[in-house]
């Protein structure tokens, strides 16, 4: 009977340890890209009646992840424009199925608000889209790289009737920022640590 306890709280105590080792690890990880493309836009529900420009900035949290072959659910929040005539602010639920390592896919559903010449006050929607491309869980930082493609559907539930169909590239921040960081550290020059390197290189 002593035997039998011991061993109960022996595998107790084991899933306990493993069960908080992996929580440990799952740390929240975020991402921010550009999404750039066309909106099919219409009102009164007519789906596609006009083509139109899209941009917009959309960032979101994971939560529950610890590989890149694990799950993950967090918020999301977007801020986006159609032909630059209206502004759309929204945010919601991103859910991450790993179908692929490095190349998830990534479902949302939320809802917005858009403000537009065409409608009296600020107007409610709905919102789905989904996400194909590369993102892969880091493990040395809570900030995860992104890019790929992502389609919407959008939904509004104002006087307007107002809908669209987003398709566009969605474009990491970090990665459009690199050609900046280089432009900058080539205006700069070397470092004070790397000049003495380079000059003694150079020497005969």
């Amino acid at each position: 009977m002593a035997t039998a306890r011991f061993r109960a709280l022996s595998i107790t105590a084991l899933l306990g340890i493993t069960l908080a080792h992996g929580t440990a690890r799952a740390e929240p990880q975020a991402s921010v890209g550009v999404t750039l493309g066309v909106a099919g836009a219409g009102l009164e529900r007519r789906l596609w009646d006009a083509t139109l420009f899209h941009a917009g900035v959309r960032g979101d949290v994971l939560f529950g992840r610890a590989a890149n072959d694990e799950l993950g659910v967090g918020p999301y929040a977007e801020v986006l424009t159609h032909a630059f005539d209206e502004l759309q602010i929204g945010a919601g639920v991103s859910a991450l199925a790993p179908l692929l390592d490095l190349f998830p896919l990534v479902v949302s559903t939320g809802l917005y608000g858009r403000w537009s010449e065409d409608a009296d006050a600020v107007e409610p929607g709905v919102a789905a889209a989904v996400f194909w491309g590369i993102r892969s869980y880091n493990f040395h930082s809570s900030y995860s790289t992104s890019a790929g493609l992502l389609a919407q559907a959008r939904i509004g539930l104002g006087a307007s009737k107002e809908t669209s169909v987003v398709l566009a590239a969605q474009l990491d921040v970090a990665l459009l920022g690199l050609p900046f960081v280089y432009a900058i550290n080539a205006i700069k020059g070397p470092s004070p640590e790397a000049a003495p390197v380079r000059r003694a290189a150079s020497a005969p």
